[in-house]
């Protein structure tokens, strides 16, 4: 948008946490940066479907028999009414235990505010910042980009260690989209493949275990710095999206600069992570193309904190 101020211009709000946007688009607003998926965007974004091939980026919903950060396993009933040929199924899960959005609910800053100046007695008491707001204004719809950093680590010999705090600085995502010829456009929604979901599926049950033992996983992820924060906010993204549990290196090693804060508290920038980007990964590289049409519809909970994606490439 013409209007977006610099990032040396943050914060908007001076009553508010570092370096926020609050207010950009109104005092009321519950979409953050979802508002640069406008019509415009979303036809545009259409042109990227050629050949109509589908790829699904969710995870299993039952993927992690022992989740990260102690959230519970995913459980599936099945309710036969006998003596009828009929079952309905009951599903009990975290909804962060999983390919998962995570929504402006889930983290607040230091200073204890959620995005656009929602305080946890709101949170309590009303369905604001809820992410429902998002899939009744049709959800995360619009032009992925897939930054393949596990493709690009293997071809230049570099160690990718998906079970360590290895922290993907952004000089390294640049050098990966430079390799790969692509280009950004407002509103875009960034991937990024670290291979983590693949890495996870060939633990043993015991290395499983060890690994949700920890009361703070280490995982690859980006770099929480100010550099990675200025280069996601001068690109004008719309969401930004991993397969690992956290989108950045965790533990965090530059608390000043957690994205977690920065994104979903001060900007309002969903935060997707544990998609499964395999069959992506491998499609991109098939046709040398790294973008592609993205539909995404959060589930309709109201004041809901977290949702399963229920995404789509579809290039």
């Amino acid at each position: 948008m013409s209007s977006r101020p610099p990032f040396d211009a943050l914060p908007l709000s001076k009553d508010g946490p570092p370096g926020n946007a609050w207010g950009m688009f109104g005092d009321q607003d519950q979409l953050g940066m979802l508002n640069l998926l406008t019509p415009q965007n979303t036809a545009a974004a259409a042109r990227e479907i050629i050949d109509g091939v589908r790829v699904s980026t969710d995870w299993a919903l039952n993927s992690m028999a022992t989740p990260c950060f102690g959230r519970s396993a995913f459980e599936h009933v099945l309710k036969n009414k006998a003596p009828r040929p009929v079952n309905d199924d009951i599903l009990v899960f975290n909804t962060q235990s999983s390919s998962q959005w995570d929504g402006f609910r889930h983290y607040g800053s230091k200073q204890g505010a959620f995005f656009n100046g929602c305080t946890q007695e709101d949170i309590q008491n009303s369905t604001r910042n809820g992410i429902h707001v998002w899939a009744e204004n049709g959800g995360i719809v619009g032009r992925g980009v897939l930054l393949d950093y596990a493709a690009w680590a293997e071809a230049h010999g570099k160690e990718v260690n998906c079970f360590a705090t290895q922290s993907i600085p952004v000089d390294v995502l640049q050098e990966v989209a430079a390799s790969q010829n692509t280009t950004f456009r407002p509103g875009d929604i960034l991937f990024i493949r670290t291979g983590w979901t693949a890495a996870y599926e060939r633990l043993s049950r015991a290395e499983c275990q060890t690994l949700a033992d920890y009361a703070a996983p280490p995982v690859i992820g980006v770099e929480s710095s100010e550099a990675m924060l200025r280069w996601i906010w001068e690109l004008q993204l719309a969401a930004v999206v991993g397969d690992m549990p956290s989108f950045e290196a965790y533990p965090c090693q530059n608390t000043d600069w957690f994205l977690h804060e920065w994104l979903l508290a001060g900007w309002g920038i969903p935060i997707g992570e544990l998609f499964d980007l395999e069959r992506l990964g491998q499609e991109c590289r098939q046709r040398d193309r790294w973008t592609f049409f993205f539909s995404s519809v959060p589930l309709k909970v109201p004041g809901g904190v977290a949702s399963p994606p229920n995404g789509v490439a579809i290039f």
